[in-house]
């Protein structure tokens, strides 16, 4: 790997089976979007990525696979989220209640409400989410079972 400049991580959930699945649909180019609370931004005291920002993809030992480029980001209540985001998601999802409903378990979850600092949190259709597009822009580590993967160098 070429010697570059840090970047900032780009974490998908929280380490284990679940952000293996979610850096799998990366490599893939399955996801290309994905979703976060508000509040998780202003518990951690982060900003918002701005368009064009390039993060390290982290797997749950640590590791970088993938750089990403963010494409677009919206500031929107829960219930505006669309069929096409959560297709984009990348996690098999076929109808938003569906996606919603993977969401509210996560969110909703011990780990995500000790992230907040809050352990009754609860999210409902006014609950402001950041929908993040992104595309892969270099794969930093080989992809196993990649040779039925769609090519990623297009899209959004």
């Amino acid at each position: 790997m070429p010697n570059r400049e840090p970047l900032k991580p780009f974490l998908l959930a929280f380490p284990g089976p679940l952000r293996d699945q979610l850096v799998r649909a990366v490599l893939s180019s399955a996801k290309v979007s994905t979703t976060g609370l508000l509040a998780e931004y202003e518990a951690e005291k982060e900003e918002l990525p701005p368009v064009g920002e390039r993060s390290a993809v982290i797997d749950s030992a640590g590791r970088e696979v993938a750089v990403v480029e963010v494409t677009e980001v919206r500031i929107l209540r829960l219930g505006d989220i669309d069929l096409q985001h959560a297709i984009d998601e990348g996690e098999g999802d076929t109808s938003v209640a569906a996606w919603r409903a993977s969401h509210e378990r996560f969110w909703q979850g011990e780990e995500m409400r000790e992230a907040l600092g809050d352990p009754e949190f609860t999210v409902d259709d006014e609950t402001l989410v950041v929908a993040e597009r992104f595309r892969v822009v270099e794969l930093l580590v080989p992809v196993v079972g990649a040779d039925d993967r769609p090519t990623h160098g297009t899209q959004d």
